[in-house]
This record gives structure tokens, C-alpha cells and sequence, in this order.
């Protein structure tokens, strides 16, 4: 049964797993919760980041032998409410540490946040509002 407590994980493939640890931990604040260099036949690199103790985390992947190409679309949105306006310092942060800030497709995320596109061009929107 999935209650609020179910944990949840969302796996995405990377290009460059290095560059996402690097927007996903040294930007956004996430932490490494597990890493694997997947050297053996039929293994992937493997960069698991989320909030310590959270019910949910990022598996990006990385096939050594087979990479798989991202294909983000402008609604592929990992979305974080804050409960307030972003703050300048964190999008600076994200941005110097390899994302893109860009325009939303939908403009009830630029009136609500900011979206910053990841290495792989993956979508991140800093919203403003609560959930709820």
C-alpha cells in the first residue's frame, strides 16, 4: 500500500555523473546517499543524491559501455517548494555550480519560482509556494 511515508525514488541518466554531483550537492545541497562505479559487465555508474533521512532520492545513472543520451523535455520539472522566494545566493550557487537558468514553458512557474536546467538539461523549479 502507498501511504506518505513510502519512499520514492526517480532514476534519470547522466552524461556526466561528476558534473550532476556537482549542480545536485555542491548547488542545490543534496546529499550523496550511495555511489557505485559499475565496472563489471552489465553494471552502471550509479549517483544516488537526496536530503539526509528524506523518503525520497535522485538515482542518476551512467552506462560506461552503452550511455544512454538524456532527453529532458520543458516539462520535466523536479520542483522543490521553499514557502517563500528563492534565494538569490542558491540560484547563483546552482548556476556556478553547472546549471543554466532559464525561462519556464509553463509561466506559472516563472511568476511562482526559478527554473534552472541541469547538466543533462534536466529542469529544476525553486518555487515559491507551499505544497498543500
Amino acid at each position: 500500500m502507498i501511504t506518505s511515508g513510502t519512499h520514492v525514488r526517480i532514476a534519470r541518466p547522466s552524461l556526466d555523473l561528476e558534473a550532476a554531483e556537482r549542480f545536485y550537492v555542491g548547488g542545490l545541497g543534496l546529499g550523496v546517499q550511495w555511489r557505485s562505479a559499475g565496472a563489471g559487465p552489465g553494471e552502471h555508474e550509479l549517483l544516488m543524491v537526496g536530503p539526509a533521512d528524506g523518503g525520497w532520492h535522485f538515482e542518476l545513472t551512467r552506462d560506461p559501455r552503452n550511455p544512454v543520451a538524456p532527453s529532458p523535455t520543458v516539462d520535466d520539472l523536479f520542483v522543490v517548494y521553499l514557502g517563500e522566494a528563492p534565494d538569490d545566493a542558491l540560484v547563483r550557487r546552482l548556476v556556478e555550480h553547472g546549471g543554466t537558468r532559464v525561462a519556464a514553458h509553463n509561466p506559472y512557474w516563472d511568476e511562482h519560482g526559478v527554473t534552472v536546467a541541469d547538466p543533462d538539461g534536466y529542469r529544476l523549479v525553486l518555487c515559491s509556494r507551499t505544497w498543500g
